[in-house]
């Protein structure tokens, strides 16, 4: 099928494309912005892009030829009074325009609407109820999906939460935590959203997806709060206005102002869904909260899109290149990033880049790595015993010291690495050659995410040593300069 998708550059789009091209289809992104999206990642024949502005005309700009449209745009949290009429205007604009295609299917992903009684809903769910009716006052057949919550890392919902967990080891907190909720992995409802394409008893129809558990508030923090093995406590207190909410979740998270209301606003309603019937149009396992936040905690996230979407590429269609987008996490962890002008030459620096480790060490210090490999087999950890497979030749997957190989690139010069020492949390140490800038360069990236305050503390702790060790280090990758002589220590292949 040909497929429109508008906010391809958003959290749900850049999920829900790998899976439509993983499923053979041909997908035109809609965006407002060409610069904003990621062209790179995701290079393949079967995807295009497109720009436009809803708000303004559409004319010519949709293709005639589209059999399916996807519409998941929202304006939660951009502030200002006139976001509702935004929204609108935009959602007619596209209503009109589609109604000149061949489309016969336009998916909407909405909220669950809590309550008959419009007025009690927040601003932001009457502007999606109202969303809902002028889409599907069109000609083209539409499907409404209404979700709660969305688990997954990137959801504005779940990254309130990881800030509050991560942040606060003990809470007062407003009394919307005992409202309670039917929190959805993202995992399924990029399931829901392709399950429902091209089907007929999808189409005319508005449907709740939530997973497969009623929750509070208070128990999605605490049940996150076990899964990263945190103690948290937690006390709501009743006398804690909308208002004052909303200030708390912006001055102790990392969410704007605006969005903040829009949730506080929303959270006194409980979010439950009132039937299941999306489950016989499109049956799939739902993924528990617990297990959704595990996922959304993988070591590795794949430009944004979960790494379990990779693991389920079997046709072959798919641009095996998606892998090499897997970077480390952008939220709630701490960077070293240093960037060094290559000397020589960019051959020799991913020569230096791809030796690194193993009997040849690691550049700089070599004394402070054996100590801290030292201190890693004191706690039950593999410590630098393991060397290195070859001395010269890295591939994903292989041991590397205390480190395991993510990402071995050689055409583009990158090599990523996850640490599997014992630490208080996760890191990352990546580097990447930056072949257009003149003359090129070397970006290094150290990047750590704590798991609590114990984590916060090891962080602080190592920076002193940060200054010198990864300074230097990246000085010697990039030939500026001299790599220590120092006797090569015994490594186990």
């Amino acid at each position: 099928m040909k497929i429109l998708l508008t906010g391809a550059n958003g959290y749900v789009g850049l999920r829900l494309l790998p899976a439509l091209l993983e499923a053979g289809h041909e997908v035109i992104g809609l965006v407002r912005d060409k610069r904003r999206f990621p062209m790179s990642e995701f290079s393949s024949e079967n995807f295009s892009l497109i720009e436009a502005d809803l708000l303004d005309s559409l004319d010519e700009k949709i293709p005639a030829d589209i059999d399916v449209a996807y519409y998941l745009i929202h304006s939660m949290g951009t502030g200002g009074e006139d976001f509702v009429d935004m929204e609108q205007r935009a959602a007619q604009n596209f209503r009109n325009a589609l109604g000149k295609s061949a489309a016969s299917q336009l998916v909407y992903l909405s909220g669950i609407v809590p309550t008959e009684d419009e007025s009690k809903l927040s601003l932001h769910l009457r502007s999606r109820l109202t969303v809902e009716r002028v889409l599907s006052s069109g000609k083209t057949p539409t499907t409404v999906l209404r979700a709660p919550i969305i688990v997954g890392s990137g959801s504005a919902s779940f990254e309130i939460i990881r800030d509050l967990v991560e942040k606060l080891p003990f809470m007062i907190a407003p009394r919307w935590l005992n409202t309670k909720c039917q929190p959805i992995a993202i995992r399924n409802v990029i399931g829901y959203l392709t399950g429902v394409i091209g089907n007929a008893d999808a189409r005319n129809k508005t449907f709740e997806i939530g997973g497969p558990e009623v929750l509070t508030y208070r128990e999605m923090l605490l049940g996150y709060a076990a899964e990263r093995d945190l103690k948290r406590w937690i006390i709501s207190i009743p006398a804690m206005t909308p208002r004052l909410s909303s200030y708390w979740l912006f001055f102790v998270t990392s969410t704007s102002y605006p969005l903040a209301i829009a949730l506080v606003d929303s959270m006194k309603h409980d979010v439950i869904c009132n039937n299941n019937d999306i489950l016989d149009i499109v049956p799939q396992e739902l993924l528990a909260y617990r297990e959704a936040v595990s996922k959304a905690f993988a070591r590795i996230a794949q430009n944004r899109v979960p790494s379990t979407w990779y693991d389920a590429v079997a046709s072959g269609r798919f641009d095996k290149r998606f892998i090499d987008q897997i970077k480390p996490p952008e939220h709630g962890v701490q960077t070293d990033k240093r960037t060094f002008e290559i000397i020589d030459s960019t051959e020799k620096c991913q020569k230096r880049m791809w030796s690194i480790g193993g009997r040849r060490g690691w550049y700089t210090m070599d004394w402070a790595w054996s100590v801290r490999g030292w201190l890693d087999r004191i706690f039950g950890g593999t410590g630098l015993r393991r060397g290195r497979r070859h001395p010269s030749e890295l591939h994903a997957g292989d041991a590397l010291d205390f480190w395991r190989v993510l990402v071995a690139d050689q055409n583009s010069g990158r090599l990523l690495l996850y640490a599997e020492m014992k630490l208080p949390g996760e890191a990352w140490l990546e580097w990447k050659i930056d072949h257009t800038a003149d003359p090129p360069t070397l970006m290094q990236n150290a990047t750590f995410r704590p798991n609590g305050l114990l984590g916060r503390l090891y962080w602080l702790a190592v920076l002193p040593f940060h200054a010198f060790v990864f300074r230097n280090m990246g000085k010697a990758i990039a030939g500026s300069r001299p790599i220590s002589t120092r006797k090569a220590r015994r490594a186990t292949a």
